[in-house]
């Protein structure tokens, strides 16, 4: 990933995730058991509770096929990798001020 192109987006546009893209094959399911795969599912779980909730929805997709991981789950889990390295000097910056809560209520409600 040190070499990868960074990406733009957290998920690919029109990126379809299945169960049927799961591998089939012995040399499939061998190839996929070499892969990373949970390993980075739940770093990128640990990123999202701690400090990145803008990546939640793109893994709740690729999380939803960890038992079962294909190329394709592994390319939307790269992809998710790729934004997070593009972005890791960008943040949010709160001006420590007082909050104030408003409120508005519906008074003809019933």
């Amino acid at each position: 990933m040190e070499h990868s192109k960074r990406g733009v987006l957290p998920m690919r546009h029109g990126i379809k995730l299945s169960k049927k893209q799961s591998p089939k094959t012995d040399e499939e399911l061998k190839r996929m058991s070499n892969i990373p795969y949970a390993s980075a599912v739940g770093s990128i779980q640990y990123v999202v509770y701690c400090t990145r909730p803008d990546v939640a929805y793109a893994l709740s997709v690729t999380s939803r096929y960890q038992p079962c991981a294909g190329e394709a789950h592994w390319g939307a889990a790269k992809s998710i990798l790729k934004y997070l390295k593009r972005t890791k000097d960008m943040f949010l910056i709160y001006d420590g001020g007082e909050l104030i809560l408003e409120g508005y209520s519906d008074a003809s409600f019933q």
